[in-house]
């Protein structure tokens, strides 16, 4: 390929680590295509822009939104996605026409959507990216190995997890809050989110409220974490965590997508090793019942919460539906800023 072809490229939040390679040394590099060629998750592809739809901008490496129009090449990676309120969908078996179904750049078949969202954005791959070393792919150029069990924890770092329903029930806001309440409590805080879809928006809030680091899945080379085996999900926990229990930092906050019935979250709640690592929960809801529903199945898990907050507490009757059935706080998003909340809750 020709390097100013590459170079002219609109490439994807989640193909960063690749962008930086080729804006560094961009030769050396080809397109794989033809019948024979199946992608896999995590297998950058570059593919042209065939006709707009849901998602109309592309998020860059650093996060800006660049506009899309019809006959963009792009540099994405291939992905499963999982999201209720937008779209599920899989990786195909050959080259054919695909979907952005994220902003950040997740390329894949939709088969199932919510009803009122709109069509997907349509891509058609022109072939994977390849080197002398064969298909470039996140894992390979990630700067970050995974860690496959839990580093001795003597001394080190408390951490809280923030669950949720589902997605859009406000566990990122709930970190970034939480980040914000802590820092000025004047402790040190990391922040990291260890399963989910590639995008730089939540990784940059809690950089926002305060977290000197920030770590996610994609900085070990996964663009989503859907249908990954559970060891991979497990490990990607074990590795946010200790990629940010330095020795100087108090406390760790790390948000697990989607709810808590949701496959990879589930069997990730479920693992012993959950609650080794993580000393506190935050729960984030969007609505009375899943609230309380949330906690109750939490406690059958013997995961104790330690506050519930999220969408839920922007309605004052749907707190004090919640308050009632449950003896666990109920704090709302904002004051998770408040250092003299946060003492009374964890």
């Amino acid at each position: 390929m020709q390097p100013d072809r590459l170079r002219r490229l609109k490439k994807a939040y989640t193909t960063r680590s690749v962008a930086a390679r080729i804006e560094a040394a961009p030769r050396g590099y080809a397109l794989l295509d033809g019948p024979d060629v199946v992608p896999r998750p995590g297998d950058v592809v570059l593919a042209r822009v065939e006709r707009l739809g849901m998602h109309t901008r592309l998020e860059s490496p650093v996060s800006r939104r660049q506009a899309l129009f019809a006959g963009d090449e792009v540099l994405v990676a291939y992905g499963h996605r999982y999201a209720p309120d937008q779209f599920e969908a899989e990786v195909p078996d050959d080259l054919r026409p695909v979907h952005l179904v994220a902003a950040g750049g997740v390329a894949a078949v939709v088969t199932a959507k919510h009803a009122k969202i709109s069509d997907a954005t349509v891509l058609q791959p022109l072939g994977l990216l390849a080197d002398a070393r064969g298909v470039v792919t996140l894992s390979r150029c990630a700067p970050r190995a995974l860690t496959p069990e839990p580093s001795p924890r003597v001394d080190g770092p408390t951490v809280i997890a923030v669950l949720g329903t589902s997605m859009n029930s406000g566990k990122s806001t709930a970190v970034a809050s939480l980040v914000r309440g802590l820092v000025r409590s004047g402790l040190r805080v990391c922040a990291g989110k260890a399963t989910g879809t590639g995008a730089g928006g939540d990784p940059n809030s809690f950089a926002d409220a305060g977290a000197a680091a920030v770590l996610d899945f994609t900085d070990f080379g996964f663009p989503t974490t859907f249908r990954l085996e559970h060891d991979q999900v497990r490990a990607l926990l074990l590795s946010v965590v200790d990629g940010l229990s330095g020795p100087d930092v108090d406390v760790v906050v790390v948000e697990i997508a989607d709810g808590l019935h949701q496959r990879e979250t589930a069997a990730l709640v479920a693992d012993p090793v959950f609650s080794r690592v993580v000393d506190h929960v935050v729960f984030a809801a969007d609505g009375a019942a899943g609230a309380i529903g949330g906690v109750e199945l939490l406690r059958r898990r013997g995961v104790p919460v330690a506050a519930v907050s999220g969408v839920l507490t922007s309605a004052p009757l749907a707190m004090r539906e919640v308050r009632s059935a449950l003896e666990v706080p109920v704090v709302e998003t904002s004051a998770l800023t408040e250092p003299d909340v946060l003492k009374g809750v964890l």
